[in-house]
């Protein structure tokens, strides 16, 4: 009994094999390394005295969560779709054993499948799909770069995101991971560029505002997923991420409308709109948050509906999509409207899925892609 407590709670983690091939600029046993750690597990290289031990082959590309939930699994083996072992969380006394089955590509007897299906659903990143799980070998990096990259990719986000920037930030992503570029570096040039934003949009000088927001909003799809993809990801540098997103964008606008004044562009009611725009991001937001600390879960992922209107909600990406060509046709004031509009019935929208909820049993409020 006492093992079993042992294995349960701190197992160690030990990489069977070499794992030298090369994934976004590191080797396999690498990134297996940085997943043991990210699950807590302390890296030996010979099995221990005592406790538990969860194996993996390190010629093999893991998705954080497989490893992590083996972790909590005492007596469990990791299987493929095609039933092939090739993780297992056993007992010190088992580890040799289990580990020589495992390299020799048998299946160890005694233990509890864990299988793919168990953990098709990705809450941080809202969506469902199998997890990854592949040999890698030099012939199919690049496809497991595609593989792994698409896996980064959130489920539920606005049509900019999801529709035009997967292929250029995968060329992207690639050349910072083999650059050695950190996350939290890219994340603060998309900081510089949020202020130069600012600055121009205020100045009237929509042009290259419109290039320094769009060029941010690319990188901020870039930081997250270079973050992902290289298992570099942190506490810090997601409040630093998601702090920067959270704010700004209200500011943006607020600075269009003043940009506009200085071009001499006065449409009606300024001061009404101005209000009307900063009160509906801010309540948008509330809701969204209220809604997660109640239900455990995005409002956006409810229901099918909510996940297709959060591809063109007001948020930052949609409503750039709304000035850029504003501008291009000469009449950016009535894009400043246009965006207002839009997050007045965004806001009325969230409130009916607000209160819809409310209403709905809470056990009945779960999300569609969980099911």
């Amino acid at each position: 009994m006492q093992t079993t407590e042992t294995t349960a709670a701190a197992p160690s983690g030990l990489i069977l094999g070499t794992g030298e091939v090369r994934l976004w600029g590191m080797t396999a046993a690498e990134r297996l390394r940085r997943t043991f750690e990210r699950a807590e597990l302390a890296l030996v290289t010979q099995p221990p005295a005592s406790g538990g031990v969860v194996l993996a082959l390190g010629n093999w590309v893991y998705d954080e969560a497989l490893l992590a939930t083996l972790a909590k699994r005492p007596n469990a083996v990791l299987v493929t779709d095609e039933s092939e072992a090739v993780a297992a969380h056993v007992p010190a006394a088992r580890a040799a054993e289990v580990g020589a089955a495992l390299l020799r590509g048998e299946y160890p007897g005694g233990l509890q499948r864990l299988s793919l299906a168990e953990l098709s659903y990705n809450s941080d990143l809202r969506k469902k799909e199998p997890p990854v799980l592949v040999r890698l070998t030099p012939e199919n990096v690049r496809a497991v770069e595609a593989r792994t990259f698409a896996g980064s990719y959130k489920g539920v986000t606005d049509l900019v995101t999801k529709y035009l920037w997967p292929v250029p930030a995968r060329i992207v992503t690639r050349w910072c991971a083999v650059a050695g570029v950190r996350p939290n570096h890219v994340t603060f040039l998309g900081l510089l560029l949020t202020l130069a934003a600012f600055a121009l949009f205020w100045k009237g000088e929509f042009t290259w505002g419109l290039v320094c927001a769009w060029i941010m909003t690319f990188l901020d799809t870039v930081d997250g997923k270079l973050a992902r993809v290289t298992l570099t990801s942190s506490k810090i540098g997601n409040i630093f991420d998601h702090g920067i997103d959270l704010i700004h964008p209200p500011f943006w606008w607020f600075a269009w409308w003043v940009g506009c004044q200085q071009l001499g562009l006065r449409p009606p009611h300024p001061r009404l709109a101005v209000e009307v725009m900063i009160a509906g991001y801010v309540f948008q937001r509330v809701i969204e948050g209220i809604f997660m600390r109640r239900f455990g879960f995005h409002v956006h992922s409810w229901r099918p509906f909510d996940s297709w209107f959060r591809l063109i909600t007001a948020r930052r990406n949609p409503n750039l999509l709304i000035l850029t060509p504003a501008w291009l046709l000469g009449i950016p004031e009535l894009g400043f409207y246009a965006v207002v509009i839009w997050t007045a019935i965004s806001l009325g929208v969230h409130a009916l899925q607000f209160v819809q909820a409310f209403a709905t049993p809470r056990v009945r409020v779960v999300s569609w892609l969980s099911r």
